[in-house]
């Protein structure tokens, strides 16, 4: 067996160049190198393959026998590294059929989901998309595994591997149901704040969230009457109640929309943050991937706007 280590694969291409020029001199021109180096190639190549592979007969170099039964092969396996060397094929949205499958909060997908299918149908109308509940326990193995496409959230710590782009800034707000007790021309105090009883998005099974934390260092605590794994089952809950909440600034325009709701700005300093999108280092050139994150990128850019 041939070690293919030791072999100069550059002596496939001037193979390749005598059987289709059948002359040195004409296959050096089409290489752009020097006779002597083809006629060296030449030599190497009789040597490796323990044939004259090419005959002078007259004014031609004729293939032998053993070279007119290895020049197909040698042809396709040029041209499979040819291809492998390619640049990708372009990914072409209008007419793929492809399924994505991301990862995100209920709250962030209702969001972005109106404008991303208004941009799927006018883009790529047989693209499908599937939603999965985003955990920070487990998103990176889904990543890792390729389970899913894109992760859209708020992320710390992510691997090398894992990449990230930041979609928006994001802040919370307070909510109530309009004319709530602690409200005062759409204020609240931190002692109201604090008086009344609130409701809690949390995917752990504790009570326990940002806003608790800075009370805390106040010497403060509110009482949390309910925690909720979904933030749409909030407004429906504030509405017919005096509880209080601490949502994303974007939500606030889909509360006060459907819900009779009123927001206020929250009396305690509560740190922004970033919702980003995370993809695998991966994926990271893959054109199909790169095209579903510029779409994303867009419709969070038309949300700022």
């Amino acid at each position: 067996m041939i070690n293919l280590g030791a072999v100069d694969l550059n002596l496939l291409v001037a193979f390749e160049a005598l059987y289709a020029e059948k002359s040195v001199t004409a296959a050096a021109q089409r290489l752009h190198v020097g006779q002597p180096a083809m006629s060296a190639a030449l030599g190497r190549l009789r040597s490796l393959f323990s044939d004259d592979l090419f005959v002078r007969v007259g004014r031609e170099m004729r293939p032998t026998a053993k070279a007119n039964a290895i020049a197909p092969q040698v042809a396709a396996a040029l041209d499979t590294i040819r291809a492998t060397l390619a640049e990708p094929q372009s990914f072409a949205p209008a007419s793929s059929q492809r399924v994505f499958t991301l990862a995100t909060s209920d709250y962030f997908a209702s969001l972005i989901l109106p404008k991303l299918l208004v941009a799927l149908k006018q883009q790529a109308p047989h693209i499908d998309l599937r939603l999965i509940t985003v955990e920070k326990e487990s998103f990176i193995e889904l990543i890792e595994s390729e389970i899913i496409d894109l992760a859209l959230g708020t992320f710390a710590n992510l691997p090398s591997h894992i990449l990230e782009e930041k979609l928006l800034a994001e802040r919370f707000l307070g909510v109530c149901r309009l004319s709530h007790p602690a409200s005062e021309n759409g204020k609240v105090s931190l002692e109201q704040f604090v008086a009344f009883p609130h409701a809690l998005f949390t995917l752990r099974r504790d009570a326990t969230g940002i806003v608790d934390q800075i009370l805390a260092e106040q010497g403060l605590q509110r009482r949390v009457a309910l925690t909720v794994p979904y933030w749409l089952a909030l407004p429906t809950a504030i509405a017919t109640s005096d509880l209080i909440a601490a949502i994303p600034s974007c939500l606030e325009q889909h509360f006060l929309q459907y819900y009779p709701l009123q927001v206020f700005e929250l009396p305690l300093e509560v740190p922004n943050w970033v919702v980003s999108m995370a993809w695998s280092k991966l994926s990271d050139r893959d054109a199909a991937n790169l095209w579903l994150r510029q779409i994303i990128r867009e419709v969070c850019q038309a949300m700022e706007l």
